[in-house]
């Protein structure tokens, strides 16, 4: 997902949801929802990349194909890539607390 701007969109929470691991440009919501996954710590979510142009989506395609040559690093990133939670379940009681500390409660 190479936007050039993106306030948040659903595709990339569709993808890591179902495994489908997001390469994503470091914007908007696409930054907020997916972290790069790095194969030294096994944490992460998928590809971010910075610049709007041809040579970072092709850096970033030859590091995806790079972490699917690694087996065990792939099934780690997509286990991570699941295991994401943006329920409300989850939300909800972040922005509880958050109300909270702004009441000063």
């Amino acid at each position: 997902m190479p936007s050039r701007y993106e306030p948040c969109g659903l595709n990339q929470m569709y993808s890591l949801r179902y495994g489908t691991i997001p390469v994503v440009r470091n914007t908007g919501g696409l930054a907020d929802s997916v972290q790069h996954f790095d194969p030294q710590s096994g944490t992460g979510t998928g590809c971010v990349f910075n610049d709007y142009d041809a040579a970072a989506a092709r850096w970033a395609i030859g590091t995806v194909l790079d972490w699917y040559a690694a087996p065990g690093s792939w099934q780690r990133l997509m286990h991570n890539a699941m295991a994401q939670d943006f329920s409300w379940t989850k939300q909800i009681t972040q922005y509880d607390s958050l109300y909270r500390t702004l009441q000063g409660a």
